[in-house]
């Protein structure tokens, strides 16, 4: 059964009626490539978002962590990212092949701001540039390369509700799913969830560079 809403929203007039309309000290933030400061911060990211859209017209979103600085800046808007080892799906890099735009959303552990960037994508092999983004002494199969035409920092408002760097605030995990389960149950394996999980486990071990 269908929800049943009060109101849906579906014109920029009646959505800037109820929000507002923004400060120019919050417009004029965007910037159309990356500067000292976003240098620094992507210096210091060990996480980032990343946002592209499939062949179906679908958004899907993707996270990459890796050592600080991971996230390489090749120009004043190029960005180079490594791609380490996974499961193989690589949806990124097939959305990317049909829509080649994306969004990037950067964290610093601790940290209450991130860093916002847009623009497109593309997939490389670059023996020189994956050779510099080898991580104990493994190199990136492909590195994905981002053409910036947006970047922003974004407010900490977010952190603060959600008291993401505050483990006090942390909420009990004990009737969180399991990796394990959820592919057990939504894949409809004939692995037991103890087996998977040592099939996780092991892949952990074993493929992280």
């Amino acid at each position: 059964m269908e929800y049943g809403f009060d109101e849906v929203i579906q014109d920029r007039a009646r959505l800037r009626e109820i929000v507002g309309e923004p400060s120019r000290r919050v417009t004029a933030k965007v910037i159309d490539h990356i500067d000292d400061i976003c240098r620094r911060f992507i210096a210091s990211a060990t996480y980032v978002v990343i946002a592209t859209r499939g062949s179906d017209g679908l958004p899907d979103i993707s996270p990459r962590g890796d050592p600080a600085g991971f996230v390489t800046v090749l120009a004043d808007k190029t960005l180079a990212i490594p791609d380490r080892l996974g499961n193989r799906r690589i949806d990124s890099f097939e959305n990317l092949l049909s829509h080649p735009e994306i969004g990037l959303l950067f964290l610093i552990p601790g940290h209450s701001y991130t860093l916002r960037i847009s623009g497109t994508a593309r997939i490389v092999k670059d023996a020189a540039l994956q050779k510099r983004m080898a991580v104990f002494g493994q190199e990136p199969q492909l590195v994905l390369i981002v053409s910036v035409a947006e970047a922003f920092m974004h407010c900490a408002k977010s952190f603060a509700r959600s008291g993401l760097w505050k483990p006090e605030t942390w909420p009990d995990t004990a009737q969180v799913p399991s990796l394990a389960e959820a592919m057990v149950a939504h894949g409809k394996l004939a692995e037991s969830q103890s087996e998977m999980q040592a099939i996780i486990e092991t892949d952990f071990g074993t493929r992280m560079y």
